[in-house]
């Protein structure tokens, strides 16, 4: 088996609208598939997306990640497809991401800031730039704001799964049953 890595940047043909849960709700359906579909073929890698440009990194084995690539330049949620890097790999570097997501962060500003650059515009990286971005994207686990799709520890905090009125809703159901049974246990 023969891995290989691949970064690319596009442009989104989509108008961003407002953020939920803090990732665009474009963004956050093209993650909810391609971690679903990574997973599935043994991809990891990393996505950004800022300034209506997607940077997304990816690596595993060869025919996977041509076949996922190829399946990108078909989508028509991207346009003016530049691929950046694209090259054999000794051994994996994402090891328990099927596709981790960074969202709008101070990480990437200060990598902005640090190549002088004013916007983000992965197009015209050079390969440092590459390099550098992707090392963003795998150092990246601390923030809080990522989310693992195998390994949630890893993040330092268990995900939210239950609003909180969810929760209390549940609770006074709970309790309501509770209630009834003891009622309903009187009267036999």
């Amino acid at each position: 088996m023969s891995l290989m890595r691949l970064a690319y940047a596009s442009e989104a043909t989509f108008e961003a609208k407002p953020v939920e849960k803090g990732v665009e709700p474009h963004v956050a359906r093209i993650l909810m598939t391609s971690r679903k579909n990574n997973a599935k073929d043994q991809l990891v890698g990393g996505l950004y997306y800022g300034n209506n440009c997607f940077f997304q990194y990816l690596e595993g084995e060869e025919n996977a990640v041509r076949s996922t690539y190829d399946r990108i330049l078909k989508d028509d949620r991207h346009r003016n497809i530049v691929t950046l890097i694209e090259e054999p790999l000794g051994s994996r570097t994402f090891s328990n991401w099927s596709m981790k997501y960074v969202p709008l962060s101070r990480d990437v500003r200060k990598f902005l800031d640090e190549q002088g650059l004013e916007s983000f515009e992965p197009a015209s990286f050079t390969s440092d730039q590459c390099e550098k971005m992707i090392e963003l994207i795998r150092n990246s686990s601390h923030d809080q704001n990522m989310v693992n799709h195998h390994d949630r520890k890893s993040v330092g905090e268990t995900p939210q799964v239950l609003s909180s009125g969810m929760k209390m809703g549940l609770i006074a159901a709970g309790l309501v049953l509770v209630g009834a049974l003891v009622v309903g246990g009187s009267m036999l």
